[in-house]
């Protein structure tokens, strides 16, 4: 845990170190390049009031914008949001959007631990959070961003076997948005959110995972029945002992069978008379 906290604090460190370079570069442009600066200078100056609709750049609130003078960053690093002002012949400026950007990952077909092959996609958010590294240290942050997303999701899914793939998605997209956050640290972007959207499994597959539940609740199904059975039969031989103390309790269950099937409006009736009757009867 301390050497994870070390670690990040170097990173830290060398990160702010890079950036405070980055901004105090513009002392470095020579004696050549003042020469320019104060020529444009005097430029702008002859040319007023024109030139000052060359002079003046608004960014929006959303923005950043990172000023370039003779291909040097100038010292303070982004400006905006608002006014600000560059000169017509040795500034050029590049505007950052800082709001939080979205993207899918396209579906990647990913070999699991257990050798099974599934096609996973998800969805990344993150923005920029530091203009100067986003413009000074990379080419393209979101073409890298991208990339980055698609060879990580594999990298990730390749160590889980199938069952942590389809029941863990948010230890997975954690891993993932840890993984990208301190690999894109140092393009000054920052990775809010990882999601795994969906898991798509081979067709074979499904059918044999199908098949596997519904046997599994046949078997639920079938053992719920015949625990059914059990008790039914415990209370039934409950009912004969109480029946066989009391013979008028048997009389008296055929007169309530009786009523049960009059409610029903049936055409026939069934009466059932008692064996011991009959037999008196076949005496005679």
């Amino acid at each position: 845990m301390e050497d994870g906290r070390e670690t990040a604090a170097m990173r830290e460190k060398e990160r702010r170190d890079r950036q405070i370079a980055l901004e105090n570069t513009d002392s470095d442009i020579g004696l050549c390049g003042w020469i320019l600066v104060l020529f444009s200078i005097l430029l702008t100056l002859l040319t007023l009031p024109l030139s000052i609709w060359m002079c003046i750049k608004i960014v929006k609130e959303y923005e950043r914008a990172i000023i370039f003078r003779l291909g040097r960053i100038l010292r303070g690093g982004a400006k905006g949001p608002g006014l600000f002002f560059i000169l017509p012949c040795t500034d050029s400026f590049i505007n950052v959007d800082m709001r939080t950007i979205t993207f899918d990952i396209p579906p990647q077909e990913v070999l699991t631990k257990d050798s099974v092959t599934v096609s996973v996609d998800g969805v990344v958010y993150y923005r920029v959070q530091n203009a100067t590294l986003a413009v000074a240290n990379i080419t393209n942050a979101d073409a890298a961003t991208r990339l980055l997303a698609q060879t990580t999701l594999r990298n990730v899914l390749g160590t889980k076997n199938l069952a942590e793939i389809l029941s863990d998605r948010e230890e997975i997209a954690h891993s993932m948005q840890s993984t990208l956050d301190d690999a894109t640290d140092d393009w000054g972007i920052k990775v809010e959110r990882v999601e795994i959207k969906d898991v798509k499994l081979p067709q074979q597959l499904q059918r044999a995972m199908a098949a596997e539940a519904e046997a599994s609740r046949e078997a639920r199904a079938k053992v719920i029945a015949a625990e059914g059975e059990m008790n039914a039969s415990r209370a039934l031989k409950e009912a004969s002992l109480v029946i066989a103390e009391s013979p008028s309790a048997l009389q008296l269950r055929y007169l309530q069978t009786l009523n049960t099937i009059a409610a029903e409006k049936n055409s026939t009736i069934i009466f059932p008379l008692p064996i011991d009757m009959m037999q008196s009867f076949l005496k005679h």
